[in-house]
């Protein structure tokens, strides 16, 4: 019977240990990338549902939906490719929502227009002329579209103050000093310090949590076709996913080396949005700013060994899903300002880069700014919100303005 030798069987031992290290890395890459996207826009996206329509237990239907979609997503692709591509729901798009408030059709058409907003994207994936079209856009109209829709969001912490000062100052207090000294971690903690101060006032006020409505759940709606919701919703919300995710998406995989399959990628958060928006989800797609969680280093030193991230951030964001339905129920019972003050502080980065890109151009900035001022005044026509009309209106600026310049 051979035996190691004192040289090897010291380093055996050593090898499983940086093996289950490595192996480590990127599970704990995965959960944080999860958490992080989780937490820092759940909040988003409960305003951008019930502003259309939809009661807690369907907003919390939706974002059962998302989580398991985006989930079931990430998880097929990074597997499939070996690639660490990460999925979310779209914050914009939810912004957007909250800023559209009902259509005409209520909550059904709205759903509607979330499936129409899937077949779109599957579309891109498949006719590369639309993905075009939509690249066509020019940058300071789409990014002044997207700062007015997110204008109100991002105010609403300033509002939110004055009617419940108790909750509200110390979650403001609490993000403002994780900006300092952690700045990934604001979002999460402000979330969690929402959550410790609305339980404090619940329990001061003896207030009735419903139990039962914790349960996980989902909501069915029938899809109905108005063409008010889909100019006024699905447009601007397909053009809002395209532009501030899905092309931003495959640039910061780029960054890392990585060569996102954009047919594979389209088809699979095209089908997710169709399959999740009876349910009540309105949009899957490219994870952005929080696809270098899994995509960085800091996920695996071997770039072939950070799909491991990715996978896991769809299994942990299954077991978030879980916890849906009982988020809404607390914060149905959290006093008034809550949700929208850790969404408005979760939106501000996103904000600040849309007014830089709306307003970087010199030549075209009166074109932004008319776009960003309708988009934000929240004002409709002919039943179609302003986000649809903002676009519009830039777009005529911008020309009008360049022949005049030329």
């Amino acid at each position: 019977m051979s035996r190691l030798s004192p040289a090897l069987a010291e380093s055996a031992p050593a090898a499983s240990a940086t093996a289950q290290a490595r192996l480590t890395q990127p599970l704990a890459a995965g959960v944080v990338t999860a958490l992080v996207g989780f937490t820092s826009a759940f909040a988003v996206v409960l305003s951008g549902l019930t502003a259309v329509g939809a009661s807690s237990a369907q907003a919390a239907s939706g974002l059962l939906a998302l989580c398991v979609t985006q989930a079931i997503g990430m998880m097929l692709l990074s597997y499939r490719y070996r690639l660490p591509i990460t999925l979310a729901w779209s914050t914009p798009g939810a912004a957007l929502l909250a800023s559209t408030g009902a259509v005409a059709g209520g909550w059904a058409a709205a759903v509607g227009a979330f499936a129409i907003t899937g077949v779109l994207i599957v579309i891109t994936g498949l006719w590369q002329r639309l993905g075009n079209l939509v690249a066509a856009i020019p940058v300071e109209i789409a990014q002044a579209m997207l700062a007015g829709v997110l204008l109100p969001l991002c105010l609403a912490p300033v509002k939110a103050v004055q009617a419940s000062p108790a909750v509200v100052v110390p979650v403001i207090a609490v993000w403002l000093v994780l900006q300092r000294f952690a700045k990934r971690w604001a979002v999460i903690a402000a979330f969690a310090t929402a959550a410790i101060g609305a339980g404090i006032s619940i329990a001061v006020q003896h207030k009735h949590l419903d139990l039962a409505a914790m349960a996980p759940s989902l909501e069915l709606t029938v899809p109905q076709w108005s063409w008010q919701a889909m100019i006024g919703i699905a447009i601007p919300l397909y053009i809002v996913t395209m532009a501030s995710q899905n092309i931003p998406g495959t640039a910061v995989m780029k960054s890392f080396d990585y060569q996102v399959p954009w047919r594979a990628s389209m088809t699979v958060t095209g089908i997710g949005t169709i399959l999740g928006a009876p349910a009540g989800g309105h949009a899957i797609n490219l994870a952005a700013i929080s696809a270098a969680l899994s995509a960085a280093p800091a996920a695996h030193p071997d770039p072939k060994r950070r799909w491991i991230a990715a996978c896991t951030a769809g299994a942990t964001y299954l077991l978030l899903a879980l916890g849906s339905a009982a988020l809404v129920t607390l914060i149905a019972t959290a006093p008034r300002g809550t949700l929208e003050t850790v969404a408005g502080l979760a939106l501000l980065a996103t904000l600040a880069a849309a007014l830089a890109g709306a307003l970087k151009s010199e030549q075209h900035r009166e074109a932004g700014v008319v776009t960003f001022l309708i988009a934000a005044s929240g004002v409709g026509f002919l039943g179609i919100g302003a986000a649809f009309w903002a676009l519009v209106a830039g777009l005529i600026v911008r020309q009008v303005l360049t022949h005049r310049q030329d």
